[in-house]
């Protein structure tokens, strides 16, 4: 009888990941951009020693269980790590990895994306145009919001924060935020940190980072937005942070002008008051989708793999 893979891929990953992978490591793959199930999920990760995972996968004390004793390293494939009990990991003594450090470009890029999409109107004027309705020019055609010179506020500065604050200084934007602690002087680079209330009333625009967590998540309900200046923008790169339907309320009452979301808490379920907003921009989570980082996020969590199963240190582990 010919012997199990000692790794489960859980997705198909990037070109060239899993070839570097089995190249050390005989693996098995899911080669779907869909999820397994989930009964399919538990009968395939019985008797592995590594599991590269997504944020789809729900990694809990039943699937470390099927997974059995052997069960080494689990590596997310994704700077989040939401989806996977770190404790009942540590119980086990299974080690987690995320990647974090080198999608902090392209998902920073993405935000700016999303920012320059909603104020300009980008999505609402695309779909005039494909649907054929007769239009013109005119002074007060399709207006938008000027970046140059606004106010941006980031709700949490790690690594893509402090990404999308460096890009404000191409548009001359004075940049304040807010973390549980102000960042030392050299990381803030000359933005302002504010308590989160003094934040969110200061910012015509206001970018969301910060990682989900019990603490964060829906730190933005309905009270929360109304305390942004009417006619405020909202982009937010993390699901969960901000709750969908009061974001979707806040639109329809003209509280605010535009927002943008890239992912969303229930994926791939975007919630239909959202869907109905003409002045939401909408993304299938595309924050780190470039072919240099997605490769470069399941480099990392293959060399997470390679590394643990060689009786090595991981090098991006989780909750150490």
């Amino acid at each position: 009888m010919n012997e199990q893979p000692p790794v489960l891929v859980t997705r198909r990953l990037a070109p060239g990941v899993v070839e570097r992978l089995s190249a050390q490591l005989a693996a098995a793959l899911h080669d779907s951009e869909l999820p397994m199930s989930r009964e399919d999920l538990l009968a395939a990760v019985r008797g592995r020693r590594a599991l590269i995972t997504t944020l789809d996968e729900r990694v809990d004390a039943e699937l470390l269980d099927a997974a059995g004793p052997g069960l080494e390293i689990v590596a997310n494939h994704a700077v989040g790590y939401h989806n996977v009990d770190v404790a009942a990991c540590a119980e086990r003594g299974i080690t987690v990895t995320n990647t974090p450090g080198v999608l902090t470009a392209a998902t920073a890029d993405m935000a700016w994306a999303l920012l320059l999409a909603a104020t300009r109107r980008l999505g609402e004027g695309e779909r005039l145009l494909r649907s054929g309705e007769p239009w013109a020019w005119a002074p007060t055609f399709m207006l938008g919001l000027e970046l140059t010179g606004t106010q941006l506020g980031v709700l949490g500065m790690g690594r893509i924060g402090q990404a999308v604050a460096r890009r404000a200084k191409g548009f001359d934007m004075p940049v304040r935020y807010h973390n549980r602690n102000p960042l030392p002087p050299e990381q803030a680079d000359g933005a302002e940190w504010l308590p989160l209330e003094q934040l969110l009333s200061t910012s015509t625009v206001l970018v969301v980072t910060c990682p989900l967590s019990e603490a964060t998540r829906h730190l933005l309900d309905a009270r929360r937005l109304a305390l942004l200046p009417l006619g405020a923008v909202v982009v937010a790169m993390t699901a969960g942070v901000v709750d969908e339907e009061a974001l979707a309320a806040a639109l329809e009452s003209g509280a605010l002008f535009a927002a943008a979301v890239d992912n969303f808490e229930r994926e791939p379920a975007v919630p239909s008051a959202l869907l109905a907003q003409d002045r939401a921009v909408l993304a299938p989570h595309l924050g780190s989708a470039t072919v240099r980082t997605r490769q470069a996020m399941g480099n990392l969590a293959v060399d997470n793999v390679i590394a643990v199963l060689a009786g090595k240190d991981p090098l991006t582990p989780v909750g150490r």
